[in-house]
């Protein structure tokens, strides 16, 4: 039995570390881009490294998205993590919310993100505490839910579709249950929006990218993330019922709002 335990250990230990070294995102360091962005094998592979260098302060929104959940939701509550990726949000959220008891839940369409998630839930000994669920975010048949999770989610699904998926949501949510939903907007002034834009673009030079990755993944995003403006999305929470809208974090064209259900 020993020599197993110490296998298995030394597995988990290379595992471990395997995770924590994220393999660089170099998927558009080429002349041309053959296909609109998909969450492919490849995209997978690199997700955590891309997140962390696409997406500004994205951990410091996982924290206060937390401190929050804290707050507002009841033991035994159920999260959903809708476009869950590799569960790095979950994941974060099963240590700091330790010891709430809620029960955790990711839903992705991708075979490969999911893949990774559960790998990544098995080395940090979180595979009992967290599920993982292939399925379409926009038609998943969930009840009495406490909080959903929609971060950088909602701007990959047609904008025709977004009014009936976020009712969906808030039909899903127990009374008193919260949305926190997380998205790149757009600013309806041109020259401030360009401003932003050329922010975000110097955050991702910063981080390694070059000009020739920024404009090759912008335009395989040309056509499948649309935007839409603070505002509107705003407008798309309080149609659907939330009572309480508000914004808790924001950089330039990246914001973070909670929307509380009705008690």
């Amino acid at each position: 039995m020993q020599p197993n335990s110490s296998i298995q250990v030394g597995s988990l230990l290379k595992l471990r570390k395997m995770m924590n070294s994220k393999s660089r995102d170099s998927l558009y360091q080429v002349d041309t881009i053959q296909e609109d962005f998909v969450f492919t094998e490849k995209v997978a592979e690199v997700f955590d490294d891309m997140l962390d260098r696409s997406i500004p302060f994205y951990s410091e929104v996982v924290r206060c998205s937390a401190l929050l959940l804290d707050r507002l939701l009841n033991p035994n509550d159920t999260i959903y993590d809708l476009g869950c990726a590799t569960g790095t949000t979950l994941l974060e959220f099963a240590r700091i919310l330790a010891d709430k008891k809620l029960r955790f839940f990711g839903v992705d369409n991708s075979k490969f993100m999911l893949d990774k998630a559960r790998l990544k839930a098995e080395v940090y000994s979180k595979k009992e505490s967290i599920s993982f669920i292939k399925d379409d975010i926009t038609t998943i048949q969930l009840e009495n839910v406490g909080a959903f999770i929609c971060n950088y989610t909602l701007q990959f699904i047609r904008p025709i579709q977004r009014e009936q998926f976020v009712a969906h949501l808030y039909n899903a949510l127990r009374p008193g249950g919260v949305l926190i939903l997380s998205e790149k907007t757009i600013n309806h002034d041109t020259s401030l929006n360009r401003q932003y834009i050329d922010i975000y673009h110097t955050f991702k030079r910063q981080k390694g990218y070059s000009e020739l990755e920024i404009a090759k993944k912008r335009e395989a995003l040309e056509n499948i993330l649309i935007p839409f403006s603070i505002n509107e999305n705003r407008a798309l929470l309080s149609k659907a019922g939330f009572s309480t809208i508000e914004s808790f974090f924001q950089w330039f064209n990246f914001i973070s709002f909670i929307a509380v259900k009705p008690g």
